[in-house]
């Protein structure tokens, strides 16, 4: 199993680009499932998620190749229209195949979805909506079992924000008669992205980004090509990175729009960040000691939940105490006890986590990966310790950064990856 060592210590100076966004690749590459023939995309990361994605859509009768971050895809006629469990266990985002085969075959069995262990993250929001379009939802041994003659357009009111119950409603809705309004959509731009590629794909999408989101459902979709927006989340974690280790960098190809509460943040604690020019980056410059500060997650434009681990990694070793409030998900500080591994000084409840900061530092020590952004959090945290700090199951962080210890090597810190 491989593992990542750092050695903390050295300042991250230069610049680094951003990767493609692996959530705003998965729904598009989904999204195929829409429309017959070859689609191309563009900017592609080479994540562990992307391949499952590639693997699930192969049962589909889809073919794909992935070279140079070039993804194309041949969407045929599929026989088989059930995702099983052992590929749709690694990653809750295999769900995203339901909307589209409903929508354009009238039935899907799919099985109910894995990925991080950091929450309930029911899918009853996406049932809910699919039931109100005339889908006959069952649920049995494991598999979600939807079938309709046809999908019509309805009113979707969702009590709560989500964001895959948004990107599986509204391509499920693309192909569905008449009109379709989504009310309490989420806004994140990897929504946007895919919305884009969708109307041009021929569906008929208004909205995207806002609370309200109006589909007009058109009779058949076809092939087309869009290139992958950069990931923010990525951009968020190398701009963290810098900051942790007292470095200079640029974090490089994306908006920084795109995380403005995180920049906001960062500024409040002592940080200068700069835009890069055009707007495709920041210029991130540090002190030698920074403050702390509170962080509440929120859904876009908010801070993003899949930044606080790392946030919090910063605030264990600034001056003060912050508070991290979770709202997006109940079992989101995971990566405390092995924080706590390196010194930290965190005080966890269910959904709030007091950090008392230690501007003296960390001090390595082994630990373990129990998700994706805890993965993140943890390297950072190496960088910022005395010593050397192994990390543990980094299959998580495979599956959403792309080659991340070689970007930070790039930048000079001291990291390798092993296998035992």
């Amino acid at each position: 199993m491989d593992h990542i060592i750092v050695e903390g210590g050295a300042p991250l100076h230069g610049s680094v680009e951003v990767s493609g966004a692996k959530n705003a690749a998965l729904p598009i590459l989904f999204s195929t499932l829409l429309a017959p023939g070859n689609h191309r995309f563009t900017n592609v990361p080479h994540l562990k998620d992307v391949s499952s994605t590639l693997a699930l859509l192969k049962g589909f009768n889809t073919e794909s190749t992935l070279e140079n971050h070039t993804a194309v895809l041949e969407c045929k006629e599929p026989s088989n229209f059930e995702a099983h469990y052992d590929l749709v266990r690694k990653m809750r985002a295999s769900v995203l195949c339901l909307g589209p085969l409903v929508a354009r075959y009238g039935f899907a069995r799919v099985s109910l979805p894995g990925g991080c262990a950091i929450g309930a993250r029911p899918i009853n929001l996406h049932l809910d909506a699919l039931e109100k379009m005339g889908a006959t939802i069952k649920i049995e041994q494991g598999y979600v079992e939807a079938k309709c003659k046809k999908l019509t357009g309805s009113v979707i009111s969702f009590d709560t924000v989500t964001v895959t119950g948004t990107e599986n409603i509204m391509m499920a809705a693309s192909l569905a008669q008449g009109t379709t309004v989504l009310e309490n959509a989420a806004k994140e731009p990897e929504i946007v992205n895919l919305a884009n590629y969708l109307n041009t794909m021929g569906a008929k999408i208004k909205g995207a980004g806002n609370s309200i989101v109006t589909i007009d459902g058109v009779n058949n979709l076809r092939p087309a090509q869009i290139s992958i927006i950069p990931d923010r989340i990525e951009a968020g974690t190398l701009l963290i990175a810098g900051a942790i280790t007292g470095g200079e960098v640029n974090v490089k190809g994306f908006d920084p729009v795109l995380i403005k509460a995180l920049i906001q943040k960062m500024h409040e604690v002592g940080f200068q960040i700069k835009p890069l020019t055009n707007n495709s980056g920041v210029h991130l410059s540090s002190l030698k000691e920074w403050v702390s500060t509170d962080v509440t997650t929120a859904p876009f434009p908010g801070f993003a939940t899949d930044l606080q681990a790392q946030f919090m990694a910063l605030m264990c070793v600034a001056r003060g105490t912050s508070i991290i409030s979770e709202t997006i998900f109940e079992n989101r500080f995971m990566h405390v006890q092995e924080l706590q591994r390196l010194g930290a000084d965190i005080s966890p409840k269910t959904r709030i986590a007091v950090v008392r900061g230690k501007p003296q530092g960390l001090t390595g020590a082994p630990v373990m990966a129990t998700d994706l952004r805890a993965s993140a959090s943890l390297v950072l945290a190496g960088l910022a310790a005395k010593g050397k700090t192994k990390i543990n199951r980094i299959y998580h962080l495979d599956r959403g950064y792309e080659e991340l210890e070689i970007k930070l090597q790039s930048l000079g810190a001291k990291i390798l990856r092993g296998h035992s």
